[in-house]
């Protein structure tokens, strides 16, 4: 048999690739699904919008923060300001977002009152209902807080507040279903909120008033227990001022100086006492020599020993331990004197340094009582004279038309919703499809060539089938069982084929309808051709022939009849048909048998074209036996019906007894289906265009 040389199935593809062109060519034929998809949620987008939505309306109130800090008086460390920077304008958006004014706000507009935010006015809703159908308990009523915390709920989800990018303006906007309360509750949250500023100033400087009144009783009580110690340690205390202890401090410098002075003036008379005391024993001349007494050198020098002389060093003698007892007194009285006036000058100096300590901690409270008594006179000042940090710049306008629903951009935002739905659920019903569209998907998914394409015959049963092609020559299906001819007769390389078998992966694909077909065309060449039913376990040409209990294939291979005895020759199909029988033996063993193999013989020599009909691939191992002793195999394969995967497991299972299918029919096209998918115009005997060729 020829073999095919084309490239194996499995390597024709990548599934790593994304053809672009592939996936728009998709979308284009699930057009119409995509544009009911888009239709539909246009509508239902158009429904929800008009008779569904409920009507909103947006007011928007301007507020302009002073960020100047400009005030009567500059109490800036008693009252809070307004910073100038973002963090301090986010603050204020937090501000204006806060329960507790939004508290204010929900008690001033009475929304308490209103279904709209005070969910618990409202009926029951279906969850609700359904809450209580199912629990069988009945919701407790709300209590007044619970009400109030869920009406500031919902109008904290109706509002918004932003500042104005490079500016000190904040807007405060409010969406709810009716405009005058937008606007009303806009305007009252904006006044609110200055309010909210002036009364916590307010309430700063009550505080701040309060604290510095009792911080300056304290002060006053404070200072006058300071200036009580001061006259209190002025009174008991001995110094006068500063100027005494100095005046002290001279005299005791000139204390000191004295006592150097008589201390040397004594030591120089007890050098002298000792000197004379030593010249006592001494002889007179050297007492008048040592003695350092002019007076007494004279008397020596006049008279000699004499009883003057000695009289007179008895007197300078005397005089000098007079001089010394003296001096030495003299030393002890300033020595006492220089010790009391120490201990009076430390006594005063510490009462001094009293005085002053004692001074300054009251020159302090006085300074600290004068500074708070000033700051709580212009606290007091400031309690009638508050202004806020913000003024409102501008009113809720009253809304001229509801902000929502924004009617257009639901329509369009369903348009898109439904276009994706519909691009989607086009892509997952690709992805869903099993089978064949195209013969180009069939090709590149086996690697094999389509020798036809051949449309689903208009037909109720299998007989009608042949009749139709019979009657309609030159139909769009008669053409394709042509052009399936001409490729078969072409497939050989240096003959024509001879024996054609066809085969299918499984029942119903239409096989055994294209070996009648194209029998019947071959017998068009003016062939002598011969159709063989080698199904053996099925017989399904009783169904195209109405003939039974005719001899026939297991007839032939046993002997009993001639082959040509046993066949049959159909008038409209022009071909002799050789059926099978019922038989007990297993279908492969026969046609694995050398009695095959010699009828094949007879029947090349006997006929100019054989077509062995045989079972599909996947149920029984028939057709890899028969397809090893003819020289073309041809596959059919149903037309998106065949999956993949039975077509790829029917060919590898060919691949493993060393057969390799010369060629593919996509069988069954329906051109409805084609035209469907987007493929009409693709293919000429599908396409508007083939009208011209064909009659039909």
């Amino acid at each position: 048999m020829s073999q095919n040389n084309n490239p194996s199935y499995g390597s024709a593809t990548d599934e790593d690739v994304i053809d672009l062109g592939a996936l728009l060519g998709v979308l284009w034929r699930r057009k119409l699904l995509i544009l009911a998809c888009m239709v539909v949620m246009g509508a239902l987008g158009a429904f929800y919008a008009i008779s569904v939505a409920v009507p909103k309306y947006r007011a928007t109130t301007v507020v302009l923060l002073d960020a100047s800090g400009q005030q009567l008086l500059d109490l800036s460390s008693v009252l809070p300001s307004l910073g100038t920077d973002s963090e301090a304008i986010n603050t204020e958006v937090e501000i204006l977002k806060s329960r507790r004014l939004l508290e204010r706000v929900v008690n001033v507009a009475g929304l308490t009152e209103d279904p709209e935010f005070n969910a618990t006015l409202r009926p029951a809703d279906f969850k609700d209902k359904l809450k209580a159908a199912l629990t069988g308990e009945k919701p407790e009523p709300a209590t007044l807080q619970e009400q109030e915390a869920g009406t500031i709920n919902a109008l904290l989800e109706r509002i918004s507040v932003r500042n104005i990018p490079n500016t000190y303006v904040l807007q405060i906007t409010l969406e709810t279903e009716d405009a005058q309360k937008s606007a009303t509750i806009a305007d009252t949250m904006a006044e609110q909120y200055i309010l909210y500023q002036m009364d916590v100033k307010f309430e700063a400087t009550k505080d701040a008033s309060e604290w510095l009144t009792s911080r300056v009783a304290d002060l006053k009580l404070e200072l006058e227990q300071a200036e009580a110690r001061v006259s209190a340690f002025s009174t008991n205390s001995e110094a006068v001022s500063i100027e005494s202890v100095q005046a002290l401090d001279r005299q005791l410098k000139e204390s000191r100086d004295r006592l150097q002075t008589t201390r040397a003036t004594f030591a120089e008379a007890e050098r002298q006492l000792a000197t004379l005391t030593a010249l006592e024993t001494a002889s007179d001349q050297d007492k008048a020599e040592q003695a350092g007494d002019s007076r007494l050198m004279t008397l020596w020098r006049q008279t000699g020993s004499s009883p003057a002389f000695d009289a007179q060093f008895s007197q300078l003698l005397a005089r000098a331990q007079l001089q010394v007892q003296r001096t030495g007194a003299q030393v002890q009285s300033l020595a006492a004197s220089i010790e009391e006036r120490e201990v009076e000058i430390a006594t005063q100096s510490d009462e001094i340094i009293q005085l002053q300590q004692l001074s300054r901690e009251a020159e302090a409270s006085r300074l600290l009582y004068e500074y708070f008594l000033g700051r709580l006179k212009e606290t007091a000042a400031q309690e009638g004279i508050q202004q806020a940090d913000s003024r409102i710049l501008s009113n809720a306008v009253l809304p001229s038309g509801p902000s929502e629903p924004r009617k257009s951009l639901i329509l369009a935002m369903s348009l898109i919703l439904g276009g994706m739905l519909g691009c989607g659920a086009a892509l997952l019903l690709e992805m869903r499809q099993k089978g064949y569209r195209q013969s180009s998907d069939l090709e590149a998914d086996t690697g094999l060539r389509v020798m036809g394409q051949i449309p689903l015959l208009p037909s109720r049963s299998r007989r009608d089938g042949l009749d139709y092609l019979a009657d309609k020559p030159t139909s769009a299906a008669a053409e394709a069982v042509r052009n399936l001819r001409t490729s078969v007769l072409l497939s050989g390389v240096d003959k024509t084929p001879q024996v054609i078998m066809s085969t299918s992966s499984l029942p119903g694909e239409g096989k055994t309808t294209v070996s009648f077909a194209l029998a019947q065309n071959l017998v068009g060449l003016g062939k002598k051709v011969l159709l063989v039913e080698g199904d053996i376990r099925r017989l399904v040409f009783s169904q195209y022939l109405n003939v039974t209990d005719a001899k026939g294939l297991k007839s032939v291979l046993a002997g009993d009849v001639a082959l040509s005895e046993a066949v049959i020759h159909d008038k409209i199909l022009g071909a002799d048909i050789l059926v099978s029988e019922p038989s007990t033996e297993n279908a492969a063993d026969i046609l694995s048998s050398q009695r095959f193999l010699d009828f094949l013989k007879t029947a090349r020599e006997a006929y100019d074209f054989v077509i062995i009909d045989t079972p599909p691939v996947l149920v029984v191992p028939d057709a890899r036996v028969v397809a090893q002793h003819v020289d073309v195999v041809l596959f059919t394969v149903h037309w998106d019906k065949t999956s993949k995967t039975q077509v790829r497991d029917s060919l590898r299972m060919f691949e493993t007894v060393g057969v390799t299918v010369n060629g593919l029919v996509l069988n069954q096209i329906d051109p409805k289906g084609m035209k469907r998918y987007g493929y009409g115009d693709a293919y000429g005997a599908y396409g508007s265009y083939g009208t011209k060729y064909y009659t039909n």
